[in-house]
């Protein structure tokens, strides 16, 4: 079976530098996610080639609020979190992946890390692309996906704001 190649990011709030730097620093054989609040008009999203859903700061309202895909092996439930998460309390979003027949979850919303499989959903958290809430360098996920494995690492993104 092939290696699935994932770069999932989320919380750009309209700073466009980490999109770039992600699109140039990885092969087309990756998928990119953006798990909302990028703060862009989705034509400026689609230029990057990001699958993205509905942030809470997302005004345009042109992406859905959550999203299942189908890569591989895995069911991913994609949303941005501010519905399916208390507080960093990841529960109700693998409750949610899970009644949808999703081995893994994916979100942002928090600016904060988070990694972790509850009930047999990996739950994963980017943090932020742009500024994480934990005052720890932004960031983001290169994930792998293979038929009974997720591989995730988390990878800084050094900027500079102007």
């Amino acid at each position: 079976m092939k290696t699935e190649k994932l770069i999932v990011c989320s919380d750009s709030h309209g700073e466009t530098s980490g999109l770039e730097y992600l699109r140039n620093k990885y092969s087309r054989e990756y998928r990119f996610l953006h798990c909302g609040d990028s703060v862009l008009h989705p034509y400026q999203l689609d230029i990057y080639g990001f699958v993205s859903v509905q942030g809470n700061n997302d005004y345009y309202n042109a992406y859905p609020m959550y999203r299942i895909l189908e890569i591989g092996d895995h069911r991913i439930y994609m949303c941005h979190g501010h519905r399916d998460m208390f507080f960093g309390n990841y529960q109700m979003l693998a409750e949610r992946a899970k009644g949808r027949q999703c081995d893994m979850a994916v979100c942002g919303h928090s600016h904060i890390y988070h990694h972790e499989v509850i009930d047999g959903v990996t739950c994963l958290n980017p943090g932020s692309i742009w500024r994480n809430r934990d005052l720890s360098e932004p960031s983001y996920m290169e994930v792998e996906l293979e038929k009974d494995q997720i591989r995730v690492k988390r990878k800084s993104f050094l900027h500079r704001l102007k």
